[in-house]
């Protein structure tokens, strides 16, 4: 028996009127059932369609769903997954290996270790992310050599001045955060680059606290779930809404803008 709408399925009924041991068993229920104001439900399914249902005005939850989920334990494999990410992280930050390497052992790591099957790991790879990234690159490319970067860089420079690359630094900061919060941060990184690259040539200054700063501004993707696939990731297992994201990454964001325009050309001087 399934409830209507989301199709969650019925383990056990209760209804206004039963009473003694067996009352949550519903047993013997067949067809439609109309539950009175006192009536109770155990249901399962889907997290998604849980929370749908819990959010329905007719029905108030014993239990929501965002807290079963964060109880929810480990899974199998879960302990092998997390050595193949320490090895992982261990290979990128000791560089014995190029990052593509490491990745690439992790992921056949994953596979030999049986907490993935090759078809799920075809599956898990987000190909619209491979793709988005794969066209950006040659479109900040086509911005250097179509000479689009140095447009944009004259048209940023006419609004704020040429004397102050700290001010450059500020705006480009900002813009990359902005439009990070909306596409995906590596794509907005590849897209401001060429202009930061323009603007720092034009002002006669270090590309480095440029490229540096906007690694920093590029990160800084907290303000809403879109922003990054890492945010999206544990938007359902955390059971977070879309306005939660906000609450933390706003502060965040301001942190990591001050690092980016007021640390970074300290330890990479213009």
């Amino acid at each position: 028996m399934t409830t209507r709408g989301e199709d969650l399925v019925i383990l056990a009924v209760r209804r206004g009127d039963d009473e003694g041991p067996n009352a949550s068993r519903g047993t013997g229920v067949a067809g439609a059932l109309v539950l009175q104001a006192v009536g109770a439900l155990l249901v399962q399914g889907p997290w998604a369609a849980l929370t749908r249902y819990a959010q329905s005005p007719d029905v108030i939850a014993v239990t929501p769903p965002q807290d079963l989920q964060r109880a929810v334990p480990l899974g199998r494999g879960a302990k092998r997954a997390i050595g193949v990410i320490g090895a992982m992280v261990v290979l990128l930050a000791t560089g014995l290996v190029p990052a593509v390497v490491a990745g690439l052992l992790a992921a056949g790591a994953l596979v030999l270790l049986r907490v993935l099957t090759v078809p799920q790991t075809y599956r898990a790879i987000s190909w619209t992310t491979v793709i988005l990234i794969a066209g950006m690159i040659p479109l900040s490319s086509a911005f250097i050599t179509t000479g689009a970067a140095d447009i944009v860089a004259d048209a940023v420079l006419g609004v704020i001045g040429s004397g102050s690359p700290q001010l450059a630094l500020l705006v480009l900061c900002v813009l990359t955060m902005v439009l990070g919060q909306f596409i995906s941060n590596v794509a907005t990184v590849l897209v401001v680059l060429p202009i930061a690259v323009a603007i720092a040539q034009t002002l006669g200054a270090s590309v480095q606290p440029f490229m540096m700063a906007l690694t920093v501004a590029g990160a800084a993707a907290f303000l809403t779930p879109v922003a990054t696939p890492a945010n999206l990731m544990v938007m359902q297992p955390g059971g977070y809404r879309f306005g939660d994201y906000g609450k933390l990454g706003l502060p965040l964001m301001a942190v990591y803008l001050l690092v980016a325009v007021v640390y970074v050309p300290l330890i990479w001087p213009f």
